[in-house]
């Protein structure tokens, strides 16, 4: 394991890594502070690493997929072209996996381990808190869920997209009554006030947790070290 301090990272690949991001960190526009500019500072530092890469001192960081700078973990970079191009490819023809934990308010009448679909269409651009559903056209958006646990006021689930709207997990819980927790844009601002004063929770309540592929005829499974402590904690205070 390598690890950057706070950015951990969890596997390389010829061409590509996989790392864990912050929540509150920007993938990108945030030159010196954001995620690529402290991962490339990382790397050029680091001479067995770029060679693990298979890249030299004028490499590039490009994210292969979006992850919001309020969702914290796993996120997909590609440091070679070509290597950006196949799993670009792959994302777009649905060939990526990509599972979620989400800690939303409410509860759900349904056992641990049930697996519902959201399924309301979007608008292919960002809604917000008084429309989630987006202005103009709406397609088809699909997020898979399932529960794995839930305390008096919350509950914890995976997801997994099986579409990829922009924001579509926050919306579709908002949508489906259950807003994520600590949402800035699409949760209630008493919601969000309260858990900051009250519980200590600073944070939207969503974790990109694993991702599968196969490039190169070679499977790749990826999953976070764990479910951050702060959705945790809020979770177990809350029972």
């Amino acid at each position: 394991m390598t690890q950057i301090d706070p950015i951990d990272i969890l596997k390389t690949g010829q061409g590509w890594l996989c790392v864990e991001k912050p929540f509150g960190m920007s993938v990108h526009n945030e030159p010196g502070h954001d995620l690529l500019s402290i991962l490339a500072t990382r790397i050029r530092g680091d001479e067995a690493l770029m060679t693990t890469l298979g890249i030299d001192s004028g490499f590039e960081i490009h994210p292969v997929h979006r992850l919001d700078r309020d969702t914290s973990g796993v996120i997909l970079l590609a440091t070679q072209p070509a290597t950006l191009s196949a799993l670009s490819t792959l994302f777009q023809t649905g060939a990526v996996k990509k599972t979620y934990i989400a800690l939303v308010h409410g509860n759900f009448d349904l056992a641990p381990g049930a697996v519902q679909v959201w399924d309301t269409p979007l608008s292919k651009e960002a809604g917000g808190r008084t429309n989630p559903k987006g202005r103009g056209k709406r397609v088809r958006a699909e997020t898979r869920y399932k529960l794995l646990d839930q305390s008096a006021h919350y509950a914890l689930l995976e997801i997994e997209l099986l579409t990829g709207r922009k924001h579509q997990i926050r919306r579709h819980a908002k949508l489906g009554g259950h807003p994520v927790t600590g949402d800035r844009r699409y949760g209630s601002k008493r919601s969000v006030a309260f858990l900051r004063e009250n519980q200590d929770f600073h944070r939207l309540g969503l974790h990109s947790f694993s991702i599968e592929f196969v490039l190169d005829k070679v499977s790749h499974t990826i999953r976070s070290r764990s479910i951050p402590p702060e959705i945790q904690t809020l979770l177990d205070n809350d029972r």
